[in-house]
């Protein structure tokens, strides 16, 4: 019996979308294609191969009105959002447009005469992107794009739960007349995609997802000296200064919690507010998080839909108990049908009285769930940024930007916002420390992360 990936939509549990993971043939067969079309790729001047992305880019967006209903029946996101095709715009071009200055070959600093010393930037070769659900098509172009204009091929393994977004990438680069075998998406489950990891024949593995995944990844990959990039938990933090403009403070933080149902890389997940304008933030933010609506993400009128399987929301429901527990108050206790154990519909919450014993405040929540903390001081609160495995964003609301630069230089994180959160610059690199991960992406050094330097140093007065 041939063996299929089935995709449970969270609107009403019914099976979406079903799809036969590939043979180990199929998958052998595919690796051969994007090592053959990977050699000739990578004679295509980049200026070419930016054609072909910004053609793509094109055709991905003449499916949106097929692909937003889409997204809301893979994975819960309310159609009055539409896609996140403006973010992939911005990213695509943006990394199309830099391609050549990032992969131009660099001449050794010192000049020597009668020599010619550089080093140029070779592509790795098969590049395995394996994409999470939660931004199925930004979280995925951020690899997909720079890998192919550095000259690799892309092999695409999309998350269960957004099964449907692999196959529009896959019509999109066939539409684009990609040459055959440069991209190609395929339907693996886990055990083969380890097999595939542990056989040499990946280059680079670039995963988003949970910590326990990024270590089976780094398992799986062991001895075959590929590289990796990781980008795995995220515990954001956010501080509220006595400067800060609290108007904005509140609606961007209220927006950086609960977007998408809080299930955001780097979406809001602790507010560290200081104690001279605490009930003040605290009192905008409730009223603003009282907004939303949830239900139906099909419905126009709908702010938040379910998340994306019942048992991330239970997840949500047992940290929330624990933290009642344990002393914290529930300001919202939003009624929501189908609200219950079991439901991926969820309202969100904001809890106060909150502190770091409470799991709510220290273990990601990927949810709509946000800790509300009043600090004394900047030592206070830098200290408990920190105090987190994770690292991936930090947001800091003042309008003294120095002020914010030095308590950011304090923060262990790969990016430190300023009156803004949950946003990726394809300018600037996208990184995490701690268990956030390893590796890369974006701007000019995502491309390092891609390509493989190689000198030259050549002697030609002889």
């Amino acid at each position: 019996m041939t063996e299929t990936v089935k995709l449970k939509s969270p609107i009403d549990g019914s099976i979406y979308a079903e799809r036969p993971v590939a043979t180990d043939q199929a998958i052998n067969a595919a690796i051969e294609r994007a090592k053959a079309a990977q050699e000739k790729w990578a004679e295509t001047p980049i200026v070419e191969r930016g054609k072909y992305m910004l053609v793509m880019l094109e055709a991905l967006v003449a499916m949106t009105d097929e692909i937003v209903p889409e997204i809301a029946w893979q994975m819960g996101r309310p159609v009055r959002y539409g896609g996140e095709f403006g973010g992939v715009k911005e990213r695509t071009n943006y990394m199309v447009e830099i391609a050549e200055a990032a992969l131009r070959p660099m001449p050794a600093s010192n000049p020597k005469d009668g020599f010619r010393r550089y080093v140029k930037k070779d592509p790795l070769g098969v590049v395995m992107v394996i994409a999470p659900w939660n931004y199925p098509y930004l979280t995925a172009v951020n690899t997909i794009v720079p890998a192919l204009m550095a000259g690799n091929a892309v092999i695409l393994k999309h998350a269960a739960q957004t099964l449907l977004v692999g196959e529009r990438f896959q019509q999109a680069f066939d539409r684009a007349g990609l040459p055959k075998g440069v991209f190609q998406n395929v339907v693996l489950n886990h055990a083969q995609t380890e097999k595939l990891l542990g056989s040499g024949k990946i280059d680079h593995v670039n995963f988003t997802g949970s910590v326990g995944g990024g270590r089976a990844i780094e398992k799986a990959a062991a001895g075959t000296f590929m590289t990796l990039g990781l980008e795995l938990g995220g515990k954001d933090p956010a501080y509220v200064l006595p400067d800060a403009k609290m108007d904005h403070a509140v609606a961007n933080l209220v927006d950086g919690a609960f977007y998408n149902s809080g299930q955001c890389c780097c979406g809001i997940e602790r507010v560290y507010v200081h104690e001279k304008v605490y009930d003040e933030f605290v009192e905008g933010f409730i009223a603003e998080t009282k907004n939303y609506v949830v239900g139906n993400p099909l419905d126009q009128a709908t702010t938040m839909g379910p998340m994306a399987q019942a048992r991330f929301a239970d997840l949500i429901r047992e940290q929330k108990a624990e933290a009642l527990r344990k002393g914290a108050v529930a300001q919202i206790n939003m009624k929501v049908a189908n609200d219950k154990a079991g439901s991926p519909y969820l309202a969100p919450e904001v809890l106060t009285q909150v502190d770091h014993q409470m799991s709510v405040m220290r273990e990601e929540s990927f949810g709509p769930i946000v800790g509300i903390m009043k600090v004394r001081n900047d030592e206070e609160a830098i200290a408990l940024m920190n105090d987190s495995p994770y690292g991936l964003t930090a947001s800091i609301w003042t309008r003294d930007t120095e002020h914010a630069v030095a308590i950011g230089n304090r923060v262990e994180t790969g990016t430190v916002f300023m009156n803004r959160c949950d946003y990726l610059d394809p300018a600037l690199v996208w990184t995490g420390v701690k268990d956030t991960g390893k590796g890369a992406g974006l701007s000019a050094i995502g491309y390092d992360n891609l390509t493989r330097p190689k000198s030259f140093h050549l002697r030609e007065a002889i």
